[in-house]
């Protein structure tokens, strides 16, 4: 079962290392990794996706918060969140291919940000699922390179990550 684990930690060196290097050590897999300062900048979050039952994502958060640099983990997974992800995709764009992509990009509200006379660069937010289902639209031939950033996530409403 899929899972977003949220942490707050303390923006030190080696901290990051140390959340990846528990689960290396514990061999739980991370589908995705998004990192980055908080509002206070002693502060980083960290929006970790991984795959796993109910009671190994509760070890995994148990191990979590045994860390010192750890102030708090969310699994956002067991209420109402939103979760983005980012992608960066160049596709190549000639001839009748031009319309096609920038009416597949105007469909999945992403944005063209670079333009060449034989490729289109496109930005595209959303959850997993509309990113690849705008992958899956594409001619796979048509597509030249792929960044994903990975999930982000938050909690709906008044369920917030703060100390």
């Amino acid at each position: 079962m899929r899972h977003i684990l949220s942490v707050l930690l303390e923006n030190a060196p080696g901290a990051l290392s140390r959340v990846v290097g528990l689960f290396s050590a514990r061999g739980y897999n991370i589908e995705t990794l998004t990192v980055a300062p908080t509002e206070d900048q002693t502060l980083s979050r960290i929006t970790i996706m991984t795959d796993g039952s109910d009671d190994r994502i509760e070890q995994v958060t148990k191990h979590l918060n045994r860390l010192v640099d750890v102030v708090k983990v969310v699994n956002l997974t067991e209420a109402d969140y939103v979760e983005r992800e980012l992608m960066l995709i160049k596709v190549r764009a000639v001839g009748k291919e031009r319309e096609e992509v920038m009416r597949l990009t105007d469909i999945f509200r992403g944005h063209i940000v670079d333009v060449t006379d034989k490729i289109y660069t496109i930005e595209l937010t959303g959850n997993q699922s509309k990113i690849q289902a705008f992958i899956n639209a594409l001619d796979r031939s048509a597509i030249l390179e792929t960044v994903r950033t990975g999930v982000s996530g938050i909690g709906r409403a008044d369920r917030i990550l703060k100390v």
